[in-house]
């Protein structure tokens, strides 16, 4: 009798497979940091006691965006060459060919994350502390947003509608809330649904870090067991719902 195979069978060779494709891509990896820029640029120019916040926010920002990515990627994978069909039909397994793409898009992007990173340790500096808050809360915004990139790849059948309407979700939901500026400055009704928010949750906890009591102990509370619960949930829901289409197909 032949065992089953392992789930993550071939990750890590796709994952570098797709790191190459992406990196051959030079203005869409400077393109994904035009926001970003531009809003630093504003704050340094209109409000710069704002900048510990902003160029947190960016960091944040720049994370969730990269389930953009990942869902642009997958669907053209899909939609314009059917290749999935062939990875699909190959030893890889339907959850490693969603976390090569995930881990892909990852590694081509990261590289101008980190100069933002290095911006931040230049104008705020790091304690150990807020690094590994850093490290934790960008980390589970990445997990998120890639699943649900990944997910919302496999609902779409016209690379047109998904270009449209992923710039729309991903900016709703990654400029509106407060990522970019403090939350205080958030209507005070609305609070509650920012701090569910992944990517505004993320980034008020980052806020509360850089400066204490931003956040009440029950928010700071909220804020992160919804962030730890929406990045899990959603990167095991990826993780069935690859195997689901692949089954599909």
């Amino acid at each position: 009798m032949a065992l089953p195979a392992p789930a993550f069978r071939g990750t890590v060779a796709f994952s570098a497979a797709e790191s190459r494709v992406q990196l051959h891509e030079g203005v869409a990896i400077f393109s994904s940091m035009i926001t970003q820029a531009v809003v630093l640029v504003f704050v340094w120019v209109l409000a710069r006691s704002l900048l510990p916040v902003a160029v947190f926010g960016a960091i944040i920002f720049s994370m969730f965006t990269f389930g953009q990515r990942v869902l642009n990627e997958a669907a053209y994978i899909r939609v314009d060459h059917k290749l999935n069909e062939l990875y699909l039909a190959s030893p890889l397994t339907p959850e490693s060919y969603f976390l090569g793409i995930a881990v892909g898009v990852l590694v081509a992007y990261l590289g101008p994350t980190l100069l933002l990173v290095a911006l931040a340790a230049l104008w705020v500096g790091f304690t150990p502390a807020l690094a590994l808050e850093l490290l934790l809360t960008a980390t589970a915004v990445w997990l998120f947003s890639s699943s649900l990139g990944y997910v919302l790849s496999t609902l779409f059948r016209d690379m047109r509608a998904i270009w449209s309407y992923a710039a729309i979700l991903y900016n709703l939901f990654g400029v509106l809330p407060p990522v970019f500026y403090p939350v205080g400055l958030f209507p005070a009704p609305l609070r509650p649904v920012a701090l569910v928010l992944p990517p505004s949750a993320a980034a008020d906890l980052l806020q509360n870090a850089l400066h204490p009591g931003v956040l009440t102990p029950g928010e700071v509370g909220l804020a992160a067991a919804a962030l730890a619960t929406a990045s899990l949930g959603m990167f095991l829901f990826a993780l069935v719902w690859a195997r689901r289409t692949a089954q599909e197909a």
